[in-house]
């Protein structure tokens, strides 16, 4: 398989992008998903949603102090 960035992968072998999708290369061709949750339900008044490269996964936090993390009630992925 050729990804779009131009890497050949082997059959049934999986990766990880830059990107944080997980894919996998198939004789039917390159699947791929993201690795992460989405918060979708959180005070987006008092609080944002901070994503994390290095980890492939978001934080929420109050908007005026980034230490202190809000509840999320709901998340998608």
């Amino acid at each position: 398989c050729l990804d779009g960035e131009g890497k050949v992968h082997e059959f049934d072998s999986r990766w990880r992008t830059e990107d944080c999708d997980d894919c996998s290369c198939s004789s039917s061709g390159i699947g791929c998903c993201t690795s992460y949750m989405t918060p979708v339900d959180y005070d987006e008044e008092k609080c944002e949603s901070i994503f994390n490269k290095d980890t492939c996964s978001y934080k929420v936090v109050e908007k005026n102090d980034h230490s202190k993390e809000c509840p999320v009630h709901s998340w998608v992925g």
